[in-house]
């Protein structure tokens, strides 16, 4: 999920490609009518629109599953999956197919990928149509905000969201209670947690916290957290600050000083080394805690909680969203439209969420009865929806996923203790200038 190539790069690179997939619903630029009045549109006709995705196994069999359900509802709309493999294979794809003015009808797209999207005139502005007093979506506010925030362009809407999950605190239950730990909820919590539980227990060396190898990439969430910002969607590099240096200082005495947390390493994944009972608390993908119980095996217990906290709570959440291409013609927009709207709305989402380990986009999904009883059946799943209220997503900013890569790199060093805090945040607000003016 993490692994997203932004399409400006790949127009830089000059990516020429054969598009594969090029069947029935696809468009053409010249068929656009982007400025038609939603008023005067009507599907009274069969319209077949493309969806390209990048689903796979059980998430794509329901996928498939709700297009089906749609069709039954929408006898005139037929949607046609396109699975295109990985997030990766699914832009290089995307690209290829703009550049020869195929593109599908719709597809999903990580919020950087829709920066050039947006800034290419590519796709859709949906606002229309989420205002429109016939086909909008009325309860649009019921959206979680971070999610119609990852859709926001310059105060425009360009898509739905869709596929979104965050990241949750994952902790052997066996190990706090042996060493009288409580789940930790604060950064000194969890700190103390991670001391207590670096020791050996059950005749088993044991380190108390666990981050993934990608973590040097994730210090927007712990600047947050701290009461920082990381980077601004207009370009402003915010995280040489007092917040960025207590949020790096923070990991770097755990992995470094303190020695009481490990990243992946060799392992990959932190899931492995958490499923052997090597750490006793690691920091995951919601929509992955399913590796979890696999690595686990009901060898201990195990639950998940919110992210520990410092100043501000703060999560992070990713996943795609769903965009409309502007060579679409009004019927295949209005109908994509129709599908993202039946995608989003509060039985869909709850039904989606409970079948692949994604969470719900909607507030109210929550509170309903069918949401209640899946979580009382699969508690750690809880914690990703508690997160609601503090989410945010990532920089909207031209040349932010270079830079992303750029200051990770610089931030590993800072991790293994190649490189200072202070150097490290100053080398990385350099590189960081430069990308973004690139």
């Amino acid at each position: 999920m993490k692994s997203k190539r932004i399409l400006g790069f790949l127009m830089s690179a000059a990516l020429i490609m054969t598009l594969a997939g090029c069947g029935n619903g696809s468009v053409a630029g010249s068929n656009s009518n982007s400025s038609s009045s939603l008023a005067n549109v009507k599907i009274d006709k069969p319209v077949t629109i493309q969806f390209w995705h990048a689903m796979t196994g059980p998430t794509e069999k329901e996928l498939q599953k709700l297009a089906d359900d749609f069709h039954k509802k929408n006898p005139n709309i037929t949607v046609k999956l396109v699975a295109q493999g990985n997030y990766d294979t699914l832009s290089q794809k995307l690209m290829a197919a703009a550049k020869a003015k195929t593109s599908p009808v719709m597809a999903q797209a990580y919020s950087n990928w829709m920066t050039d999207y947006v800034d290419n005139d590519l796709i859709e502005d949906l606002t229309p149509y989420y205002n429109d007093s016939k086909v909008g979506m009325k309860d649009k506010d019921d959206i979680v905000k971070a999610f119609l925030d990852d859709n926001n362009f310059n105060n425009k809407l360009y898509g739905v969201p869709f596929n979104k999950s965050t990241e949750v605190l994952i902790y052997n239950k066996d190990y706090l209670d042996k060493v009288g730990s409580k789940v930790p909820e604060t950064w000194d919590e969890l700190k103390d947690a991670a001391k207590k539980t670096t020791t050996t227990i059950n005749g088993k060396k044991v380190i108390g916290m666990g981050f993934e190898n990608s973590v040097s990439g994730d210090l927007a969430t712990y600047i947050k957290q701290a009461g920082g910002d990381y980077v601004t969607n207009d370009g402003q590099v915010k995280f040489n600050s007092a917040a960025g240096k207590n949020a790096l200082q923070f990991l770097t005495d755990m992995l470094v000083n303190d020695k009481t947390a490990r990243l992946a390493g060799e392992d990959q994944y932190i899931s492995t080394p958490f499923g052997r009972g090597d750490v006793a608390m690691c920091i995951g993908s919601s929509a992955g805690v399913s590796y979890i119980s696999d690595a686990v095996k009901g060898k201990f217990n195990w639950s998940t909680a919110v992210l520990p906290k410092d100043v501000n709570a703060a999560s992070p959440f990713q996943g795609t969203n769903l965009v409309i291409f502007k060579g679409a013609t009004t019927e295949q927009k209005l109908a994509a439209w129709d599908f993202e709207k039946f995608l989003a709305s509060d039985a869909e989402t709850t039904e989606w969420a409970e079948k692949t380990g994604y969470v719900p986009v909607r507030k109210s999904a929550l509170d309903s009865t069918e949401w209640k009883s899946y979580i009382e059946k699969n508690p750690i799943q809880k914690a990703a929806g508690e997160q609601f209220d503090y989410g945010f997503t990532d920089s909207h900013a031209k040349g932010y996923t270079k830079l992303r890569t750029d200051v990770s790199t610089i931030f590993n060093d800072v991790l293994i203790g190649k490189k200072s805090v202070t150097d490290g945040l100053n080398n990385a607000e350099t590189v960081a200038k430069q990308d973004l003016q690139k």
